[in-house]
């Protein structure tokens, strides 16, 4: 099973930011090379934010865990997700009420448009 890891150092998180992006109503998802090593090779370098104008901790922290459980069934296709890239995932407030049958297909074409 991959793993998902975590950006841990400000620099890492401006040098991520500044490559590839996909903007979307609900979320925006910046990519980079990957410029440092994961832990294992199998492991994918994601870091998942929220800003604080979206709402107390609650709503935040169930937007971060609605996206990662998408990035997880994603990971599950094959070629859905390229690992040698870094990626930040920006949530929005938009997300938090949205169902999975809309979210998961727009994740989906986002990260195959940051493949090219």
């Amino acid at each position: 099973m991959v793993k998902l890891e975590s950006l841990k150092k400000s620099n890492q998180f401006k040098k991520a930011l500044t490559e590839k992006k996909v903007h979307t109503e609900y979320f925006s998802i910046f990519a980079a090379r990957n410029f440092f090593k994961p832990k294992l090779k199998s492991n994918l370098i994601i870091s998942f934010v929220m800003k604080k104008k979206i709402g107390n901790a609650v709503k935040r922290n169930k937007i971060r865990r609605k996206l990662k459980a998408y990035v997880q069934k994603l990971l599950k296709k094959r070629g859905a997700i390229n690992k040698d890239y870094t990626y930040i995932v920006f949530g929005k407030s938009n997300a938090y009420a949205q169902k999975q049958n809309v979210l998961l297909p727009l994740m989906e074409n986002s990260f195959r448009k940051l493949k090219k």
